[in-house]
């Protein structure tokens, strides 16, 4: 703003200066624009982002618009002023300017100095190419000049100095436009020359450089060699395509030598190429071949691995390897295949290295017949060696559950007391019959595994038989103990079993006993009462004399069986029944002896008193006979 509101045009002294810096000044305010306009999308970007932001960015842009018009009218008004002030003398001083840097291109123009080589050349053609600039420069402000001559004549009709420099820059520019464009053709007429003269050196060195390369007969002694120098003589092959599209002409024209040096590298190229290409496909035979040959190495120790699985588990996981190593072995024919192809078609085309080539085929194809016969024999030995881990693994299984079962069948445990050894040989028989049905099912099925691999000729016969013999013996010791262990718990219930009828006969005996009444009655009809009631009761307790009798015969037969504190327990409970029944018999005859006694004692007593009533009866009768009948009034 402050360069736009410069006001010291007024004076004449360096006005045309001032007039060119003040229209640098405009190209660049104009060359600024855009940066305005970026200034207002991101405002309007932030406004749209952050809307509560949208009065201060709309205020802020708005004074910056203000500004920026304000500039651009002080710039249109400044350039009007400068203008305006002294137009002739900014005109004269304009042209005299121009007509002397005019004169000056034209000395230049003039120069005969065309370079000496190719560096000279291109610096002069730098240099004029500058001075083309400066003319597309330097025609605006003749454009300009012819403006101001127009606007000045308009003005004052007698300037007519104005209108013949104007005239006379104009015909000076126009006439140095032909000088310029044919100096700049003899400069690249001069560049083609030097730069032609050069190639053609560059170009022969090139060829001679390059043809004991082409005529080698080094065809590399391994796929990435051949590899190598065939990537050479591709790249060889190129630059001289490339060479040959652009000067083919004329060199075909003007450079004998050169042609015919050129000829015969393409051809020895060509030939070296076609050498290379065998030797590639022979190589990369070689490195395939050398491959499968690592590949199948690599498969072949694991085909002879000599690990052998500990258990199933790791059988099974031996045996999925091993059929994934299978598969990729069955795989790996396509590759087999495509080597023998790819050997039959050199050897057929008659490759220099065809006996090499059928040798190494015949060495691949051997080696992986020979890993399809391992692959298949260690399948067998696996298969074998899965058994062997399924036989021991149901063996060791079975003689667990065996273990388990003979803790309980081998149990001391024969009751505490008789509804204890009841429950005790309940689920013992329920135990020995799940035992006997599973257990015989699951050594038929594991011994009938034990004789296929022992009748297949497996390697661990020895091992089998063993397993099997012992597994026999284990179930045969379980089966013992169960029986035995069933026998000692019916014994067990036996004794229990008499105990308990002991105890019950004995409780029934004491509550018959308990339940003679010691009552004798207050009459004869009572005691007679009772008398009856005790007919009833003896009758009654002859029904325990059966169990009692039980009793003593299952004492009899048990005291023959045990021993010792059993046999003492045995005849201490026989002889608490005998005791109570002769208690219980004795109380009773004794009670009855009682009431019939008793009975006996009323009828007495009865008698008595009938006899008594009587005799009473009779000393009333004689008191009232002899007592006199009173006749006194009183």
């Amino acid at each position: 703003m402050l360069t736009a509101q410069d006001m010291s045009y007024d004076e004449a002294r360096n006005l045309h200066s001032k007039w060119q810096k003040h229209q640098a000044f405009m190209a660049e305010l104009a060359s600024n624009k855009d940066w305005l306009d970026k200034i207002d999308k991101e405002g309007q970007a932030l406004v749209a982002e952050k809307p509560e932001l949208k009065p201060v960015v709309e205020q802020t842009l708005e004074d910056l618009q203000k500004q920026w018009e304000e500039l651009e009218s002080t710039t249109r008004t400044k350039a009007q002023c400068l203008f305006d002030a002294n137009r002739a003398e900014l005109f004269t001083q304009s042209c005299s300017a121009l007509d002397v840097w005019l004169k000056n291109l034209e000395g230049q123009l003039q120069s005969d100095d065309y370079g000496k080589d190719l560096t000279s050349v291109n610096i002069l053609l730098k240099k004029h190419q500058m001075l083309e600039h400066q003319m597309e420069v330097r025609e605006k402000e003749v454009q300009s000049l012819q403006t101001q001559a127009q606007a000045l004549s308009q003005e004052d009709a007698g300037l007519v100095e104005v209108d013949g420099q104007q005239r006379r820059v104009t015909d000076s520019f126009a006439m140095l436009q032909e000088p310029l464009k044919l100096r700049r053709q003899q400069l690249l007429a001069s560049k083609e020359a030097h730069q032609f003269n050069r190639d053609l050196e560059d170009e022969i060195l090139w060829i001679k450089e390059r043809m004991p390369l082409a005529t080698s007969s080094d065809n590399g002694k391994d796929l990435p060699t051949v590899q190598l120098l065939i990537k050479k003589n591709q790249v060889q092959g190129q630059t001289q395509s490339q060479v040959d599209g652009e000067r083919q002409s004329v060199l075909t024209e003007r450079l004998t030598e050169l042609k015919e040096l050129w000829d015969q590298l393409m051809a020895e190229t060509d030939n070296r190429h076609v050498r290379l290409l065998e030797a590639h496909r022979a190589q990369q035979f070689y490195a395939d071949a050398a491959e499968a040959e690592a590949w199948m190495g690599e498969q072949e120790l694991h085909m002879m691995s000599e690990e052998k699985a500990k258990d199933e588990q790791s059988a099974l996981v031996m045996v999925k390897k091993h059929q994934i190593l299978e598969q990729a072995l069955e795989d790996y024919a396509q590759t087999i295949h495509q080597l023998a192809n790819s050997s039959r078609l050199m050897v057929t085309s008659e490759h220099p290295e065809s006996e090499r080539i059928t040798l190494r085929q015949a060495q691949v194809d051997k080696l992986y017949a020979g890993l399809k016969d391992l692959a298949e024999e260690r399948r067998g030995r696996l298969q074998e060696r899965l058994r062997l881990t399924q036989l021991k693994r149901e063996v060791d299984d079975l003689e667990q559950w065996i273990a388990e079962r003979e803790v309980v069948a081998g149990s001391h445990e024969l009751g505490q007391d008789y509804e204890h050894v009841t429950v005790s040989l309940y689920k013992f028989r329920e135990f020995a019959r799940d035992t006997s049905t599973i257990g015989q099912e699951r050594v038929d099925g594991v011994n009938a595994l034990a004789d296929d691999l022992i009748e297949s000729g497996h390697p661990e016969n020895a091992s089998v038989a063993e397993w099997k013999d012992g597994l026999n013996e284990a179930w045969a010791d379980l089966l013992e103990l169960i029986d035995t262990r069933t026998q000692m718990l019916a014994a067990s219930y036996e004794l229990h079993r008499f105990h308990q009828d002991a105890m019950e006969v004995l409780g029934r005996i004491k509550e018959k006993k308990e339940a003679l009444p010691s009552d004798l009655g207050r009459d004869l009809n009572t005691v007679q009462h009772l008398h009856r009631q005790h007919n009833t009761f003896e009758n009654d307790i002859q029904a325990l004399s059966g169990q009692v009798n039980q009793v003593q015969d299952d004492a009899a037969r048990l005291q023959k069986a045990y021993a010792g504190e059993k046999a003492e327990d045995i005849q201490k409970s026989e002889h608490a029944v005998t005791s109570a029944w002769e208690g219980l018999l004795e109380a009773g005859k004794s009670r009855r002896l009682l009431l019939l006694d008793t009975i006996e004692k009323f009828r007495f007593f009865n008698m008595v008193r009938d006899l008594m009533l009587w005799m009473d009866g009779v000393n009333l009768q004689i008191d009232a006979h002899d007592s006199p009948r009173s006749v006194s009034p009183h």
